[in-house]
């Protein structure tokens, strides 16, 4: 009966089941996916990932969580859960769709309701020009394709740092959909150069379900007019090239890859913000957003070690002084401190025009270091951000270890975070107060 059941149950998922000898036992399946074709070149497959988090923030000065102030919270939330549908249905054709919800806590609502939560992310049709080679690409749709940075565009099931580095998804949630936007591009690999370019077509800040800002005399996302966005995004591969079946990027291949890769990336819109001058005349503004960055992912001493490291620079004109704080999954819903610049919660100037440098490092430690348990994988990351605005500069610091129980399959994660904190000054200065600390654990299932 049980191999009868199980022998159905891989018939409904498209699965491919040998039939068994009497004492034999069915080999594990690794993954959801049909073959449409007897070689696999042809499939269609699902994925789900789901990440875990248990976390203690220290909160800004004069936090309220529903009205009642917190010198710290504790929550449990989903930071994303996703699930993905996407094949090769002929030589020339892909599609790709993921569905799900992020930043899920007890906070979490929509218009009143805590269940309205879960969009899709990505829905694309992608055509690509040559059949024996990765060449060209023509795609279009809801997609994450952008320029700036591979962060951009993250495949959030590899991250090694719990989280990715935010403010490289630059406008999000701002004129994109949690970072993907409605697109027509281009993409490939020309020998070993991987380039994205992509029209985009942003939405109106008004649609992102708070208010849209007033006009004054910092730069803010447009309410007046529409523009088009031009993205590009290039990356030289020295060594192994990186996997392009979807448009998103690893963040660490555990060893399994050599990498070694030089990057830069754009995003430009025409009158993108505006701003007043004298307190009446509107004046727009061009976001000009430039970047360059390496890339190093490879196995050390025979892959007894594996090593991960990024480092890049960001250049980010949104226009005149312009600032956005953010919190991740904000733990906080309420601000009783006048003098408080960074908000409530964990935010803090997360976005802004200036310029920024960012780094991270990780080291994954032998596959056999506990047994069949799996092994550690350690890291840290730095951010600075020197914004017009801002007297001080931004700096984050995280530091962490991965337990990396099957992969990227089954891990979990320690993440330690420390944050600046600002605070306006008499005369219009904003400086940075003090430091503010957090930790979360995370436990990722992806298959």
């Amino acid at each position: 009966m049980k191999k009868m059941l199980l022998s159905a149950l891989a018939l409904c998922l498209g699965l491919s089941q040998p039939v068994l000898a009497q004492n034999e036992q069915p080999k594990p399946v690794s993954e959801l996916k049909y073959k449409l074709t007897e070689d696999g070149s042809r499939y269609v497959k699902a994925t789900f990932l789901n990440q875990v988090w248990l976390r203690w923030n220290e909160s800004n000065p004069g936090t309220l969580v529903n009205g009642k102030p917190s010198d710290n919270t504790f929550d449990i939330g989903l930071r994303r859960s996703r699930m993905q549908l996407f094949g090769q249905l002929t030589d020339h054709v892909f599609f790709y769709t993921q569905f799900g919800m992020n930043n899920f806590n007890y906070l979490s609502q929509n218009a009143g309701n805590r269940k309205l939560q879960a969009f899709f992310h990505d829905v694309l049709g992608e055509y690509k020009v040559f059949t024996h080679n990765e060449a060209l690409k023509l795609g279009g749709g809801l997609t994450i394709v952008s320029g700036l940075s591979r962060f951009t565009q993250p495949s959030i099931g590899t991250i090694m740092t719990t989280d990715v580095p935010v403010f490289l998804q630059a406008t999000v949630d701002q004129t994109d959909e949690f970072a993907r936007k409605l697109s027509v591009y281009a993409r490939g690999q020309l020998g070993r150069l991987d380039y994205r370019l992509a029209v985009s077509d942003p939405f109106p800040i008004q649609t992102n379900g708070q208010t849209a800002p007033a006009p004054g005399e910092n730069a803010t996302f447009t309410t007046y007019g529409h523009s088009h966005q031009y993205n590009g995004f290039f990356s030289y591969n020295f060594l192994d090239k990186e996997p392009h079946t979807t448009p998103y990027m690893a963040g660490t291949y555990l060893g399994d890859r050599s990498i070694l890769n030089l990057e830069g990336g754009i995003i430009y819109q025409e009158d993108a913000t505006w701003h007043l001058e004298n307190g009446t005349n509107a004046v727009f503004n061009d976001m000009l957003l430039w970047s360059v960055a390496a890339f190093a992912d490879m196995p050390l001493q025979d892959n007894k070690y594996a090593l991960s490291a990024y480092a890049g620079y960001f250049n980010t004109d949104y226009g005149r002084n312009y600032i956005r704080n953010n919190g991740i999954m904000n733990p906080a819903n309420g601000m009783s401190a006048a003098g408080n610049f960074s908000g409530a919660g964990n935010a803090y100037p997360m976005f802004g025009t200036g310029e920024s440098v960012y780094t991270q490092l990780g080291l994954r430690l032998p596959n056999e270091l506990l047994g069949e348990h799996g092994t550690l994988l350690p890291y840290a990351s730095y951010r600075r951000s020197s914004y017009d605005r801002l007297e001080d500069p931004v700096t984050v610091f995280d530091t962490g270890v991965n337990w990396l129980i099957n992969k990227h399959m089954s891990k979990v994660s320690v993440n330690y975070q420390l944050r600046p904190v600002f605070r306006n000054e008499a005369g219009g200065a904003v400086v940075r107060d003090a430091y503010a600390s957090s930790a979360w654990l995370q436990y990722q299932i992806s298959f």
